[in-house]
């Protein structure tokens, strides 16, 4: 039983790597959690400084290969919006803005995100430091968007689950339940992402600049885990 289940597993991994969204969710986990050894290596041990060193240069390389991957996504994105237009097909007002402009602020993040990759490359000529910081403006925009809609959405699950009989509910308890602890994990992985999106902003504001490398190694690793977890569950019920 026990080979069963680490077959299971493997198994979900294989299909996990197989697809774009699964490989960069993976490469953002192991990116995350080589932040937070190396960081707390260098920070409690100063006689594993080197091996810290050594994973916070992993950790750089692979944040790198992911912003040289997002430079191929920009047509998703637009796709995905142009297909969602305005939210015609939801129910709740509320949720269909927040999905909009969570979707506007993704669709700017990404070329901005691309003019600072080329301006630190030195593709051209442009103060690089703006333009992240655009960007990360832009990135916890659209997670405290993303926070407020799945907030709004399960407070709406809730609302069935509580006052509705079970017969006259159109969707099954448990699958409600089961879409409430999707946002409640969407929740926790934005929310993480939102601590370190106002750390990278330019100091002053808040807790921008403040964060040790092993915080914002466990703050990324945090998200990154419920998301892995998000998508292994997705595969393994062929849901989207």
């Amino acid at each position: 039983m026990a080979a069963g289940a680490q077959g299971g597993l493997l198994g979900r991994l294989v299909s996990v790597l197989e697809t774009y969204r699964g490989r960069d969710r993976v490469i953002r986990t192991l990116c995350y959690g080589c932040q937070l050894m190396g960081g707390a290596l260098a920070w409690k041990d100063p006689a594993q400084a080197p091996v810290g060193s050594s994973l916070l240069a992993v950790s750089e390389q692979l944040s790198h290969c992911r912003t040289v991957l997002r430079l191929f996504d920009d047509l998703a994105m637009l796709t995905y919006s142009c297909q969602y237009g305005l939210g015609a097909q939801e129910d709740d007002v509320p949720v269909r803005w927040l999905s909009v402009l969570n979707n506007l602020a993704d669709q700017l993040y990404y070329p901005c995100e691309h003019v600072a990759w080329a301006a630190d490359t030195r593709i051209i000529r442009a103060n690089s430091q703006q333009w992240w910081a655009l960007s990360m403006a832009l990135w916890g925009t659209s997670l405290i968007l993303g926070i407020a809609r799945s907030l709004r959405i399960l407070a709406q699950l809730r609302r069935k689950l509580q006052t509705q009989p079970s017969g006259s509910l159109q969707t099954s308890p448990e699958a409600l339940r089961a879409q409430a602890k999707a946002e409640a994990l969407m929740i926790l992985s934005n929310t993480a992402d939102l601590a370190n999106a106002i750390h990278w902003l330019p100091p002053g504001l808040l807790w921008a600049g403040k964060f040790p490398p092993w915080l914002v190694g466990l703050m990324g690793t945090v998200s990154s885990l419920a998301g892995l977890y998000q998508t292994c569950m997705k595969g393994s019920t062929g849901t989207v």
